[in-house]
């Protein structure tokens, strides 16, 4: 076949261009997977050019395969030839071919994550460091953020400003001399090793030149400093007397959404600046959506400020109207989606199968799982799991099923050391062996831990507070607290909701949203038992999140038309669907609220919207709840600012009441909700020893004594033939006497 055929003229450009450098700026849908291919094709059938000067470049190992194997229909066994790979499996091979050079033996061990954690955590514990304050998970994130800039421990050390950042910077250097003595390096290293034996060394620079002639590079918009640096290393600079690879990137900076991985957007941005000579070719032509889908997707990209314009066209006509939806709350957002689906389903305009949810936070996908359960609808979670499967939540649930159950030893192992308590694996064979030679029950051996012999006296500390713990809690239960203040004390008293709250790593934001979400749940149970008049309780709303949780009768898809796709907006890019629900559209949803005054990530915000628009093929959907639970309270937020800057003749209300505000009402008053970190319940009585005081369910008693301040403050209280109760005073309904 002929390596043109069917391309339109961008598209027959950017395969043809030689010479100098290319940027191929291809909007969403515009075909580049094409062009890469039918170039690479083209440079090895037309152009003389051989397999073993090509350098292609992906970011995922199936794109790399994919790419390949489209070569190999072009031009034959060939192609094997190549190299197409992503950038750390490019590096590593030169790496082992070079390693010596730079201290290491060819045959050295690659890191993944699970592994540098572990060596972190050692460290950590062997500089006596407080795991909560250092955590591995967080300091890792540090480290590789580092690393991606090409920022070594030296480096590091001399840009810190305060003590924690110190303590980071002494991590980082034992780090990396712990990797260099296990001949080990981590996935940041790949690339951070290579580009350091490149500068090094001018004998393996040029090796390296001279043999790829051609690099081409996919999703150029998604590189981080690190990764820019390798190419620059590779293609040559125009001052040097070594001729310059010929380099050709492709990529949209209107679908950078990574920033928070490293990815620099001005490594596309200023591309003709890095290579004066550059050829740039524009894909604007779009093969995938309806005029009306591109309309509203140019006109929101539009107010991002400092991009190359393009204008994303179809020939495909302007299809139907997006669909735009006010829902009352979350619960009635999901609803309407799943009567849509219905809808559409039974008109036979789009199956199950053929549909995507997208929303801004893992955290809002559990009130549509929900609802998809009770509807039987079949559903998927793409690129995240499943609400109740998630770490955080089944810690959670843990703490609650133990407080109902203390002799539940699965989750009362699940939760023992979670937070991190320095309760060792010593300390857990010595209890084991207590337990056993006394024939008890685990929990039972950790109360009498003190019985155990050789338990270390540290780790007897730490079961006795841990103990104390739940036993302060349990008074919560025995007090028909409402499930959703036990869930509060539990998340505050626990230190699950303090480490997660200030964790470094930008992922444990998400888990907060999700421990918010259970709250809600607690909430929803509690309101739902009130209005069937039946008895609320801890126990029943655990029986309640056990039915959901445990549904495995999700149908199979296969006699319904397929399954539901839902994911996050960040995993949606490079997808397409006949149908797509962009949920959520709310000021402090999305854009989140933590962009909300902050320029530069409110663009990044605008892009993200961007590609969840340009997902959909024939129908799009946005809506949007007039209000939504946090913490378990009712949050009002405006719309989002995105739905202002779509125009009104591409997009149809539902209703006529659910018509946004004017476009110039949407454009004001968008100040940014308050962050959410915890709803605070009543302020901590204050007791002393001999007060009177009368609860809710125990009745009059009379203050012991009193332990802790502020939020921890307990009082054990003598409640008469009820008995003696130690309460944790911030969430015992108590009154002094």
């Amino acid at each position: 076949m002929s390596l043109l055929e069917g391309l339109n003229p961008q598209q027959r450009e950017a395969v043809t261009h030689r010479g100098t450098s290319l940027l191929v700026v291809a909007g969403a849908g515009s075909g580049k997977t094409r062009v890469l291919t039918r170039r690479i094709g083209y440079l090895l059938r037309e152009c003389g050019v051989a397999p073993y000067e090509v350098l292609a470049i992906t970011f995922t190992n199936k794109a790399a395969a994919e790419m390949k194997e489209r070569v190999a229909e072009l031009v034959g066994e060939r192609a094997k030839a190549m190299w197409v790979s992503t950038f750390h499996s490019a590096c590593v091979r030169i790496l082992r071919q070079e390693a010596v050079r730079i201290g290491y033996s060819n045959s050295f061990t690659i890191y993944d994550s699970s592994d540098s954690i572990r060596l972190l955590t050692v460290i950590i514990r062997e500089l006596n460091l407080d795991s909560k304050q250092y955590a591995a998970r967080a300091i890792q994130g540090v480290i590789s953020a580092a690393k991606n800039e090409l920022i070594g421990p030296a480096d590091y050390a001399n840009s810190t400003t305060n003590h924690f950042e110190e303590i980071i910077a002494q991590i980082y250097a034992l780090y990396q001399k712990r990797l260099a003595a296990a001949n080990a390096m981590d996935f940041d290293d790949l690339i951070g090793k290579t580009v350091d034996l490149l500068q090094r060394f001018p004998e393996a620079r040029a090796r390296y030149r001279s043999r790829f002639r051609h690099i081409l590079v996919d999703e150029y918009q998604d590189t981080n400093h690190a990764q820019y640096i390798l190419i620059r290393e590779l293609v040559g600079v125009p001052d040097e007397n070594f001729p310059l690879a010929e380099l050709c990137v492709v990529g949209d900076a209107d679908q950078s959404i990574y920033a928070f991985r490293g990815a620099n957007i001005r490594n596309i941005l200023q591309f003709e600046e890095d290579y004066p000579s550059a050829r740039t070719v524009l894909l604007e032509q779009n093969y995938r959506s309806t005029q009306n889908i591109l309309t509203a997707a140019n006109a929101v990209i539009a107010n991002n400020e400092g991009r190359k314009d393009k204008k994303l066209w179809s020939e495909g006509g302007a299809g139907e109207a997006i669909t735009g939806f006010v829902a009352e709350s979350e619960h009635d957002e999901a609803g309407f989606v799943v009567g849509e689906i219905r809808r559409l389903r039974d008109i036979g305009e789009s199956s199950p199968g053929d549909t995507a949810i997208f929303y801004r936070t893992n955290a809002q996908s559990r009130v549509f799982e929900e609802t998809f359960l009770r509807s039987a609808i079949p559903y998927k979670v793409v690129g995240g799991v499943r609400f109740y499967e998630r770490k955080e939540v089944k810690d959670f649930l843990g703490y609650l099923r133990v407080l109902v159950n203390p002799e539940d030893e699965i989750s009362l192992r699940r939760i023992l050391n979670t937070p991190k308590r320095g309760i060792g694996d010593r300390a857990l064979n010595v209890v084991e062996l207590h337990g056993a030679t006394q024939g008890i029950s685990f929990w039972r051996a950790l109360c009498s831990a003190k019985d155990a012999a050789g338990i270390p006296s540290r780790s007897l500390i730490a079961i006795n507070d841990f103990i104390d713990l739940l036993d302060s809690l349990r008074t919560l239960v025995a007090a028909n607290s409402k499930p959703s203040s036990i869930a509060q004390a539990v998340l505050e008293q626990s230190g699950l909701l303090a480490e997660l709250a200030n964790s470094a790593d930008p992922q444990d934001e998400g888990r907060v949203e999700n421990l918010q979400e259970l709250v809600s749940v607690a909430i929803e149970y509690e309101e739902s038992e009130i209005d069937d008049g039946e008895e609320i309780s801890l126990s029943g709303f655990l029986e309640d999140v056990s039915l959901v949780a445990d549904s495995d009768q999700i149908p199979d898809g296969a006699d319904h038309g397929g399954v539901v796709t839902m994911m996050t907006l960040h995993t949606a890019k490079g997808l397409e669907f006949p149908t797509v629900f962009l949920t959520g559209m709310e000021e402090g949803i999305f854009p989140h609220s933590r962009t909300l005054g902050e320029r530069s990530e409110i663009e990044e915000e605008r892009r993200l919207a961007y590609v969840g628009l340009t997902r959909a093929r024939k129908r799009l959907y946005l809506s949007r709840s007039e209000y939504r639970s946090s913490w378990g309270a009712p949050t009002y937020n405006p719309p989002s600012r995105f739905l202002a800057e779509i125009p009104e003749g591409v997009i149809s209300w539902n209703t006529a009441s659910h018509a946004p505000a004017s476009r110039s009402a949407l454009s004001r008053n968008f100040g940014p909700p308050p962050r959410a970190t915890g709803k605070k319940v009543e302020s901590t009585i204050v007791l002393v020893a001999g007060d009177r005081v009368s609860h809710d369910t125990f009745g009059v008693g009379k203050v012991i004594e009193v332990s802790g301040e502020g939020d921890r403050a307990q009082a054990l209280i003598d409640f008469g033939s009820t008995g003696e109760k130690r309460l944790l005073l911030r969430y015992a309904p108590v009154e002094r006497l």
